[in-house]
């Protein structure tokens, strides 16, 4: 008969993994991070949640839903920050993943591999259609990813696209309702097209 320690048997039990959660904007992906999170928080599980520094649109620390749910968490300038959080964490939460810096692939990775559960979730395309920062790399390096869709504010069908509505060329735009909107593929291209004239 074998007996294995306390310090073992905790050891065995933590399965790190990395959970994406990515769509466009008004989709939902805070709202899932925040109910994730929450559950892990009822579970006694020990919870850190991080969102860039820059995103100041509702709050400037906790991560707020655009239907006002709310979370406690710590904003940071750099991926590498998280590092300094999560020596006793059982369950790493990261918003707005989109705006990270690249680092954040590896720390994300670290973190799974040291048997930490981490859920993201981000944009995983910018105005533009094309990918958003560090999130394909994300979404290649998941255990699990979720594509969440918002409803085509023209059409009614499923939307994965965020059709910028001001006139900015910029990747980085925080923005609401003011500046973006939900579309579906055939309203985003002729939307874009509209924007060329």
């Amino acid at each position: 008969m074998v007996l294995y320690s306390e310090d073992h048997t905790q050891e065995t039990k933590r399965r790190g993994r990395i959970e994406v959660i990515c769509g466009s904007m008004f989709s939902g992906k805070t709202e899932e991070l925040i109910r994730r999170m929450k559950r892990a928080k009822f579970a006694r599980q020990r919870v850190e949640i991080f969102k860039p520094a820059v995103d100041t649109r509702y709050s400037e620390e906790d991560i707020v839903s655009h239907d006002s749910h709310s979370i406690a968490s710590t904003p940071i300038d750099t991926s590498a920050s998280i590092l300094l959080f999560t020596s006793e964490i059982d369950v790493v939460g990261i918003d707005e993943a989109q705006f990270f810096d690249t680092g954040l692939i590896d720390v994300c990775n670290q973190l799974a591999n040291n048997g930490i559960r981490v859920i993201i979730a981000g944009l995983d395309m910018d105005f533009k259609g094309n990918p958003f920062g560090p999130m394909p790399q994300l979404c290649a390096i998941a255990d699990e990813v979720s594509k969440v869709h918002a409803i085509c504010v023209k059409c009614g069908q499923l939307a994965c696209f965020s059709h910028r509505t001001v006139k900015n060329d910029k990747q980085f735009l925080l923005g609401e309702t003011a500046e973006y909107e939900p579309l579906c593929r055939g309203c985003y291209l002729r939307a874009v097209e509209a924007d060329k004239q």
